[in-house]
């Protein structure tokens, strides 16, 4: 499989579009912050403009891998585990920790989306895909983390925005 040189996050679609040489490679649903787009810190939104990734963390750790500050706790995600932390917000996994490239937009100061903890990352089954949730963070399916992770090279584009991707585009998975 030929390696991603950009995602397109639609906070329109609550979709993740990847990119290979300019065509679309993969389409997997995500889930947004709930209280919309916005970049400030603290405000518990998805911020918007280009990103790029700027680590990548867990690669070789288990599905549902339970990630608190990005180091894994050693426990691995389940109904019970949930049940005991029920106001826990998941971080899964893997993680691709996301550095605004737009300073005074989403870079240093009050809206700097590292200094944030901004990722991509894997969230439990048993949440909703579709429709924004999140604390600001982009969730993913578990499976569709595993399988986007090696094909992410460090550094890659990232590109988060309201608008839904163009038609041109989603017609070559269609």
């Amino acid at each position: 499989m030929r390696p991603l040189d950009l995602l397109h996050i639609s906070i329109a679609d609550q979709c993740l579009y990847g990119f290979a040489d300019g065509q679309l490679a993969v389409r997997l649903s995500v889930s947004t912050a709930l209280n919309g787009a916005g970049e400030q810190s603290g405000s518990n939104c998805t911020p918007r403009g280009q990103h790029m990734v700027r680590a990548k963390i867990g690669d070789g750790l288990p599905l549902g891998a339970v990630l608190r500050g990005r180091r894994w706790t050693g426990e691995v995600w389940s109904a019970a585990l949930d049940a005991q932390f029920p106001d826990r917000d998941w971080i899964l996994t893997r993680i691709l920790w996301l550095s605004g490239c737009e300073l005074g937009v989403n870079r240093l100061g009050q809206v700097d989306t590292f200094r944030r903890y901004v990722y991509l990352h894997g969230t439990p089954d048993t949440q909703p895909m579709g429709v924004p949730l999140s604390h600001g963070c982009v969730r993913l399916r578990n499976a569709d983390l595993l399988d986007l992770f090696p094909r992410v090279p460090p550094y890659c584009a990232v590109m988060i925005d309201e608008a839904p991707c163009p038609q041109w585009a989603t017609a070559d998975l269609a």
